[in-house]
């Protein structure tokens, strides 16, 4: 049976190599070979094998015979070492070499190769060539059978004419022990050994000359082995010259390296390149497990839009299926998961359905996630609360409870999504971003949520322990609701020292204090705001918000609209949206610690502001969904020019609904804005692609958005993001002196004291006091004795 199947491979091998070497013109065609074409500097697509007829039929050979005779050899090996050898090689012929080597590890017919030099001329009564046939009896008298037949192929394409021996072991032998011992070296892959082997025997035998296919053969597996080395070191540029250097590598018996090839052309951002060198195996090569291999493979390294193109050359299987069926689940999710990434990323229904349908066969809580986000980040909130809590169902993660924290703050119930978060709201920064945006909105509610005692109590630790203003912002509003006017002026000055240019926390403290009699620090409130807010300078008469006598909201004023569901969303309520009658609750007060904050190295950023704007009558509350597009687009920019950026954000996004793309392009341009001076630089990043932006505005928003990450990230302690942070926007705009002071306090707090002195000392000089101030603080910190 061994037998007869090598037989069978062996014929078919043969017949299917000599037929793709008639097609030459469909090679140059694929590769842009035609004649005259210039080749290109790098790595080429080009045919090499020289178009010629199939040989004739061999009636001398049997390949049977032969695999009767290695099989007799591999069962019952000889009792001596084979000492017979056919002599050297004889001067081989002006015809191309061998295309693809063999090896131990991969021995496959050769096929055509995709990079080379174009062949020469084909000479017109050239003479029959010499073939060396030594390395065809060596296999054979080895046993090699899988290597035999590799020989035989590269010999027929080589030379079409030749016609095998009927016996391969009855080659003449010369005895020489020498060159069988070096290919005995080659065989096993000591081709430094081998190197040595050739060089000693030519110092011993000055007319002695190695058969050129052993020094091609050599030259060939020397170089996919340093091939391999570089890929495995991620030596890219290295891979794709070797690579340009043997073509012969590049065949459908080199799979291996194809892949490496391919990594390497888009590692080295020649993306196309590589996609171009797994579009030559899925057409050109036919083993069923290196093809879906290669799909897989591809499938790590390119996108979406990339993997259409190369799955559109999937075969049909032999049983009526097609050949990639057995990965196409997990293409399916992999490309959702990229959905995930790029909610711009319009992924095929059927991979959707695909996913969908796993999810309920198979039951895992992470093809509900995939699901989940991916509708999620299309704002199709019900189907991702559906898919989130049938994920927290069968998995409850932290992944799970965030995602459904966020479709829920989309649907307005914040409460149950800060239920469902509380116990993940340390798991990870973003959680607790997701936590936090769950308290600002469940305080901000309008009505006031009916919370237990317990509750309201784990929110304020949760937020004096984050420092987080906007619920504590809410606290305020929360309190003053309840009629707690000592409660809420309490909050407003903790959010106030936390961020001392909130002006919605100072608009809530100077209301409380006016309805509470303080009128010294009504005048301190308005003193310090004095230029930056109307409506804090301009007090209207709060008599009517005196305590038990608060008044209806005015008609049509509701509650603010909840911003996109987003890590970091929070609300404001401003104090003309007060319920009339409430029911008293328990006071919160801030902890002790929560008061005073440590004013901050440098000066906060300024990110971008519009022009000068005429007041629209904007200083009362009104429910912006309920306004035009134009209405609510003209009504966020007067609430920017008045420093009500939480307000802003909802009549922004009513004025996204716009269907003039002019509008939509302000709208999401405002939006990005608020969110930037609100502190909210992740959803600024969102907002900006709520609409295309030209070249100048991305400009501007990027940096800023950049600004307010390092300022984030320097708060929160992590000075080496900072640092990258500020590297990422001085690319894009010279850095402002504040934020140099802020590198130069980076630097100090990493210890890098000769970096934060050339900042600050640079800084210095242009007349900063923070810089100066900054320069105090490193003597004080390296030099502690000399201040003393």
């Amino acid at each position: 049976m061994k037998s007869s199947l090598v037989a069978i491979s062996a014929a078919v091998v043969v017949a299917t190599l000599v037929t793709g070497l008639k097609d030459r013109a469909a090679l140059q065609e694929r590769f842009g070979l035609a004649a005259g074409a210039k080749p290109a500097p790098e790595l080429m697509m080009m045919g090499r094998i020289k178009p010629t007829d199939a040989p004739a039929a061999n009636p001398e050979f049997n390949v049977q015979t032969v695999a009767d005779r290695i099989e007799a050899i591999t069962s019952s090996p000889p009792s001596g070492p084979v000492t017979a050898e056919p002599t050297a090689a004889a001067p081989q012929p002006e015809a191309p070499q061998p295309v693809a080597p063999q090896t131990a590890a991969q021995p496959a017919p050769v096929t055509p190769p995709i990079v080379t030099e174009p062949p020469a001329p084909q000479q017109v009564a050239a003479p029959p060539p010499a073939v060396d046939e030594s390395a065809l009896r060596y296999f054979a008298s080895r046993g090699d059978k899988v290597r035999l037949q590799a020989e035989i192929s590269r010999l027929q394409a080589l030379y079409p004419n030749w016609v095998p021996p009927a016996d391969p072991l009855a080659v003449p032998q010369n005895g020489d022990k020498q060159l069988e011992a070096m290919w005995r070296l080659y065989s096993d892959s000591r081709y430094a050994e081998l190197r040595k082997a050739i060089a000693d025997r030519q110092a011993t035998d000055a007319g002695w000359q190695p058969p050129a296919d052993l020094l091609d053969r050599l030259d060939v597996a020397e170089a996919r082995a340093r091939l391999v080395n570089a890929s495995d070191l991620k030596q890219y540029t290295t891979v794709v010259d070797i690579a340009a250097a043997t073509p012969s590598l590049l065949t459908c018996s080199e799979v291996d390296v194809l892949w490496r090839v391919a990594e390497a052309f888009i590692q080295t951002e020649r993306t196309q390149r590589g996609q171009d060198a797994y579009t030559y195996i899925l057409k050109n090569c036919t083993n069923p497990a290196e093809r879906q291999a290669t799909v897989e493979k591809a499938s790590t390294l390119l996108g979406y839009q990339p993997m259409q193109a190369l799955l559109a050359l999937e075969r049909p299987a032999t049983n009526g299926s097609k050949e990639f069926d057995a990965i196409r689940d997990n293409l399916a999710r992999r490309f959702m998961a990229e959905g995930n990434e790029d909610p711009n990323l319009a992924i095929a229904p059927d991979y959707v359905a695909r996913v969908e349908k796993l999810s309920g066969t198979e039951g895992l809580a992470s093809d509900a996630l995939l699901l989940g986000w991916y509708q999620l980040r299309r704002n199709n909130d019900a189907d991702a609360e559906k898919w989130f809590r049938a994920a927290r169902a069968k998995e409850e993660s932290a992944a799970a409870s965030q995602g459904l924290a966020l479709a829920l703050i989309a649907r307005k119930a914040p409460q149950e999504a800060e239920d469902v978060m509380f116990r993940w709201r340390a798991d990870s920064d973003d959680a607790t971003s997701t936590y936090l945006a769950t308290t600002a909105n469940l305080m901000a509610l309008q009505p006031p949520a009916d919370l237990a005692e317990d509750v309201l109590h784990r929110i304020a630790a949760e937020v004096i322990a984050r420092k987080y203003v906007p619920t504590a912002q809410q606290f305020g509003w929360y309190a003053r609701s309840l009629n707690q006017f000592q409660t809420a002026a309490r909050w407003f000055e903790t959010a106030l020292a936390w961020k001392p240019d909130d002006e919605p926390s100072a608009y809530g403290l100077v209301i409380t204090r006016e309805q509470l009699g303080d009128r010294k620090g009504v005048r301190d409130i308005q003193q310090a705001w004095a230029g930056r807010s109307a409506r804090i300078t301009n007090l209207e008469d709060t008599s009517s918000l005196m305590l038990n006598a608060v008044t209806p909201p005015e008609k049509g004023a509701l509650a603010p609209q909840q911003p996109p569901p987003q890590p970091s969303t929070q609300q404001q309520r401003p104090a003309a949206a007060e319920p009339s009658q409430v029911e008293r609750r328990p006071e919160v007060q801030p902890g002790a610690e929560a008061a005073v904050r440590p004013p901050r190295p440098v000066m906060q950023t300024v990110t971008v502001e519009r022009g000068p704007r005429q007041m629209r009558g904007c200083s009362t509350t009104v429910d912006a969904g309920q306004l035009s597009p134009a209405d609510a687009l003209s009504r966020g920019w007067c609430l920017m020019d008045i420093n009500r950026p939480m307000e802003a954000i909802a009549a922004f996004e009513a004025a996204l609904r716009s269907p003039v793309r002019k509008d939509r392009e302000d709208a999401a341009y405002g939006q990005s804005l608020a969110y930037l001076r609100a502190g909210l630089s992740s959803n600024a990043a969102v907002a900006a692609t709520k609409a295309p932006q030209n070249r100048q505005r991305a400009a501007e928003l990027q940096v800023a958005i950049l600004a307010d990450r390092a300022l984030s990230a320097f708060d929160a302690g992590r000075y080496r993001e900072t640092l990258i942070y500020l590297d990422q926007r001085a690319q894009l705009q010279q850095e402002r002196i504040d934020l140099m002071v802020l590198r130069g306090y980076s630097y100090l707090n990493l210890k890098m004291y000769g970096d934060a002195s050339r900042i600050f000392e640079a800084a210095a000089a242009t007349g900063s006091r923070d810089a100066a101030r900054g320069l105090a603080d490193l003597r004080n910190v390296t030099h502690p004795d000399v201040n003393d």
